[in-house]
């Protein structure tokens, strides 16, 4: 079988059932596992996201939805000579990837047009659903089944070591800087599973713009940093977009010293397993005497005081 994916974590998923030899092609941001990077690349950004301050990319995408415009452009004559059976993409979010419309466009005028799955979770149980959608396929039943047994395994684990946890500390989950977002879909699920109760977003709900005041009145005590698409070094190097806010010194979890920037990119902003490590990453943060193991720079740093 031959395998186009226009989706970061339909690559990671693919990958992780032993796919990665079927794969013929992935989108720019497929950058997980490290051997996807030398997959051909079928679509391209319209943004130059790594060059832009996070306001200049929201107004730029704004500027794009606005207009009926796709992020993403679809290198057409490429797609057609790596000649997929089936292409995985998602229609959830226009920003993450090349649009569903798109994808079916560019489909139907191939010579011979691949089937068009999209992947379009909205909480955890979707997640694993959506692995088991690839398994299915991609005649890897049995692999995905016992993927998403050992996911549901860990999950379960961080459950159980927090129904007893006492007090359970009240989490803002920042999705974005410049204008602020909360992070929404899977993102509150993972904090309650993790021991924790998010004050700003609902499960399953997607991500959305709040006001800056929005963050200071419920003084959370833990905030986290997960500005999605970014890993941690950018994530902390535009932290100041927060710190000069009015407001910010006085926000319980500033004053604690329990704020964390992390990788959203592996771990919270893409519905693939590794957001089960989010969700171990989470327990850390909030209950590390419980769950004490050590994680690198690269997966989470704390903001001092």
């Amino acid at each position: 079988m031959r395998i186009a994916s226009l989706l970061p974590s339909a690559t990671e998923s693919l990958f992780a059932l032993g796919l990665q030899d079927e794969v013929v092609g992935v989108s720019p941001e497929c950058d997980y596992p490290p051997e996807a990077k030398g997959k051909p690349v079928l679509s391209r950004n319209r943004i130059a996201p790594d060059a832009m301050s996070q306001g200049e990319i929201d107004a730029r995408v704004g500027e794009h939805l606005q207009h009926g415009g796709s992020l993403y452009h679809i290198d057409e004559r490429l797609l057609a000579d790596v000649a997929p059976d089936v292409i995985f993409t998602q229609g959830l979010c226009e920003v993450c990837a090349a649009s569903i419309e798109d994808v079916k466009a560019v489909a139907s005028r191939m010579t011979r047009s691949p089937k068009v799955v999209s992947l379009d979770p909205t909480d955890l149980d979707g997640v694993l659903a959506s692995l088991e959608t690839v398994g299915r396929e991609t005649g890897r039943e049995a692999e995905a089944k016992a993927l998403v047994e050992s996911l549901r395994a860990r999950l379960l684990a961080v459950e159980t070591g927090t129904w007893d946890l006492n007090p359970v500390p009240t989490v803002a989950c920042i999705e974005w800087y410049d204008p602020p977002f909360n992070a929404g879909h899977w993102v509150p699920q993972m904090v309650e599973i993790a021991g924790g109760a998010d004050l700003l977003a609902v499960p399953g709900k997607p991500s959305r713009r709040i006001e800056w005041r929005d963050i200071v009145t419920a003084a959370p005590q833990v905030v986290v940093l997960m500005p999605c698409g970014f890993g941690v070094e950018r994530a902390w190097s535009d932290v100041g977009l927060l710190t000069r806010l009015a407001g910010w010194r006085e926000l319980p979890a500033v004053r604690k010293g329990a704020v964390y920037v992390v990788d959203a990119s592996s771990y919270f902003s893409r519905p693939g397993p590794r957001l089960v490590d989010g969700v171990e990453l989470l327990a850390h943060i909030l209950h590390p005497d419980a769950f004490p193991r050590e994680w690198p720079e690269t997966a989470m740093r704390r903001l001092a005081v």
